[in-house]
């Protein structure tokens, strides 16, 4: 799986005009399962981003995780962190997982990090949908499962 991680003031996202889903202070998780992903690396990756220190402590040094702040996540779907530009000018998207093994890992992935405690609201599996944030820091990290 991968991630791109946004540690937010505030997030959220809509389709169609309606907001389906948002988080106050937290992380804004994009998310992409990969072809050959499987549950367990959901699980794992919830795990590692819950507990990961990138919150500030209060000497204002990056310390603190998810867990400890109790911050809330909006967790979105996006295939496109699967793009492969090595050739050509337009990226290629066969390494992401089929959608229906997507979808499943995403709500394993969302359910996850629920499960540990956390308040996470999603967007819409598949939807075209606008993403509204607030970045803090700005705050922005980047992880793969392999990692």
């Amino acid at each position: 799986m991968r991630a791109l991680l946004q540690r937010v003031s505030q997030a959220s996202v809509s389709v169609d005009g309606e907001e389906v889903g948002q988080c106050g202070p937290g992380l804004l998780i994009l998310i992409c399962a990969m072809a050959g992903d499987t549950p367990e690396q959901a699980t794992r990756m919830a795990a590692k981003i819950s507990k990961l220190r990138i919150f500030k402590d209060e000497a204002g040094k990056m310390n603190r995780s998810l867990l400890d702040t109790v911050g809330s996540a909006l967790v979105v779907s996006q295939f496109t962190l699967a793009a492969d530009t090595r050739s050509g000018n337009r990226p290629g998207f066969s390494t992401a997982a089929r959608p229906d093994e997507g979808r499943a890992l995403y709500e394993k992935f969302a359910a996850d990090l629920s499960d540990l405690g956390i308040a996470v609201e999603t967007g819409d599996f598949g939807a075209d949908m606008a993403v509204s944030l607030t970045n803090d820091g700005p705050v922005t990290i980047w992880m793969d499962d392999a990692q």
